[in-house]
Parts: C-alpha cells; structure tokens; sequence
C-alpha cells in the first residue's frame, strides 16, 4: 500500500516537472503559489516564536522575520548583490524609499532591512490571514490609502513615533507595485515626512525584475537582483516649499540608478 502511494507521488512530481518545462504558465502558477504556501506557513510558524520571545508587537521581531525570509530566495533560485549597506549608518531615524515591482519585494526588503526600521503598508495587508499576522507583530504602520485624511494622520503619527522611538521608516514613494522596468511618479508623503522631521531621505533601488519575473508573460524563473543603497539626502534646513524639489530630485537619482543596474540607457 505505502509502495503503491509512492509510485503515484513520483508520478504526480514527474508530471508536474514535465507539464513545467513545457508550459510557461503552468510553471508561474505552480512556482508564485509555492512562494504564497511558503509565506503562510512561515508566517504561521514565525509568529508564536514572536509572541514568545517580544511578548507582543514590536519592531524588534523584524529581526526573527528576517532570518526566515532570508532563507525563501534559496527555494527560487535567486541571488542578491548588496551594495552600500554602509548608507544606513546614520544617527538617528531616517526616511527609507525604495522602488516597489511585485509581491517577490518582500525579499529583496528583508534582504537588506536595517535594524529598528518599520515599514508603512496598505491597510489591506491587515487582513491578509497569518501573513498580516506577523507584519502587524513585526510593528508594520498601516495606512489607508483611499482616504487623504485618514493617511495624513497616520504619517504625523508616523513622525512623532520616528521621533520617540528613534526608528527608521520604510516607504515605497510610487504607492503599488509596478512592474515596467522604469518608475512610477512618486508621492510626496514620504518626503513630507522627511522635511517634517528634519531627517535624511535614504534610497535604495533594486534593478528591474523583468528579466526573470512577469506575470503578463507568465515568467518566473531564477534571476539576480542587484541591490544598492544610495548616500543620505540630508533635509536639515528644507522646509514644505523644498518638498517638491526634493521628490523630484530623488526620483532622478532612482531612476539613473535603477537603469544602470537593470543594464539599460537611461
């Protein structure tokens, strides 16, 4: 009987590679609903230990989270090429933005996430069973995106916690994901935020996923991200009338680095 189980399992994966190397499709649905089990079930199993060491919601379970995470990038065959995490050295809080292409971001995040930084995400991820579970634990600040008003305030509060817990804050300025190659118009919260606060704006662009990763062509497959943290732009001095000025100067200096690293003209 356990000999009869076995032969249909190996038939079962023999015919799942097979239908793998031959359909495209079939190789993205099984590959990206591998990675969203994978996320659940780490997510289920991460949080207890969460609970049992920080006793609660602390930005200091990012650390456990990362370890974990860390380790998803060996089940996709996927490899980083770090460089600057050095720009993260500053006293103090800071402002993290960073480009945002897909649901794969969450490693390419935990790959180089500092210490004490907390991320600002959609409302929506809340609710996101055992996944939104272990962001909330992990002190994620969550924000509405459909209501002006409602995010406003949170982002005053996000100043006040930067300011008393002396954290960092993740931010992604182009608000979704965008999986093009180039960038989408930033939002100007984060750099608000910035100015509001008087700290440095902190960039960090990972080079184009497309080469590897494209849900409109069913692509998933292995691939190298390469990874670089931008010097500080330091705020010390700007005021609201400087906002405008420093997005767009931020956006420039993504955009040449993200083309750069992605092996395209800028």
């Amino acid at each position: 009987m356990e000999l009869g189980w076995l032969l249909w399992g190996a038939a079962v994966l023999l015919l799942l590679h097979v239908l793998m190397e031959l359909s495209p499709a079939v190789n993205f649905v099984l590959r990206i609903g591998f990675y969203y089990v994978l996320c659940v079930v780490c997510s289920a199993l991460t949080a207890p230990v969460c609970l049992l060491v920080n006793g609660g919601r602390t930005v200091k379970n990012m650390r456990i989270i990362k370890t974990v995470v860390k380790t998803f990038k060996y089940f996709f065959g996927l490899r980083f090429e770090v460089k600057g995490l050095e720009h993260f050295e500053v006293e103090g809080p800071a402002i993290i933005v960073s480009n945002h292409q897909s649901t794969l971001d969450m490693m390419g995040l935990m790959e180089v996430l500092p210490d004490d930084c907390v991320q600002v995400g959609k409302k929506e991820l809340m609710y996101a069973g055992t996944v939104g579970l272990i962001i909330y634990l992990g002190g994620v600040i969550f924000i509405n995106r459909k209501s002006t008003t409602s995010a406003k305030m949170v982002m005053a509060e996000v100043a006040k916690t930067m300011a008393t817990d002396n954290v960092k804050v993740w931010v992604y300025p182009e608000g979704t994901r965008n999986c093009t190659g180039d960038l989408l118009p930033f939002k100007k919260g984060a750099f608000h935020l910035a100015v509001q606060a008087q700290v440095p704006v902190i960039p960090v662009v990972y080079s184009s996923f497309t080469t590897f990763y494209n849900p409109k062509k069913n692509l998933f497959t292995s691939g190298t991200i390469k990874v670089e943290v931008l010097p500080p732009i330091q705020t010390k001095g700007l005021t609201s009338d400087d906002v405008s000025d420093l997005t767009d100067r931020c956006f420039r200096t993504m955009r040449e680095t993200l083309f750069r690293l992605s092996g395209r003209p800028s």
